[in-house]
């Protein structure tokens, strides 16, 4: 009968002293999520920019794209004054599309990632599609240097 008293007792000790973490334990967690973060943060926050750049370059990639197949429907890019609007909506001024696309060329006219409208200008056979960066104004440097997409 003592037996099974010390047993009872004894599992009740083993199971208080398992049970969570001890105030040392928690606090060496802490240290290590303290340490990741202080190594990864710092890497993370540069990222969106560079995301922002990435995105604007590839937008203007899709845009060229769409321009080019605008000009084999319709013979001619769109003018400056048409815009890249004439991708989402067929161009009602002159000259007019002979062959527009019955779902346009893009669902929507596309701003960049700093919510600013890309420049689409005609040079008479070739076009030039901007943004301006961060800035949102010509020139700059960086973050703020004009992205750009022109036909050769």
């Amino acid at each position: 009968m003592k037996t099974s008293l010390y047993r009872k007792a004894a599992r009740n000790i083993d199971r208080s002293t398992r049970a969570g973490l001890t105030l040392v334990e928690m606090i060496v967690v802490l240290a290590i999520i303290a340490l990741v973060a202080v190594l990864i943060v710092p890497n993370v926050i540069g990222r969106p920019d560079e995301a922002r750049v990435t995105v604007a370059k590839t937008d203007l990639k899709t845009i060229a794209s769409a321009l080019r197949i605008y000009r084999l429907d319709n013979g001619d890019y769109p003018t400056t004054a048409q815009g890249l609007e004439a991708l989402v909506e067929r161009p009602t001024s002159p000259p007019e599309p002979r062959a527009w696309a019955t779902d346009g060329y893009l669902p929507e006219v596309p701003v960049d990632p700093w919510d600013n409208a890309y420049v689409y200008r005609n040079e008479g056979g070739r076009f030039s599609l901007l943004s301006f960066g961060k800035d949102g104004k010509e020139g700059g440097e960086g973050l703020d240097a004009d992205l750009t997409d022109r036909t050769r």
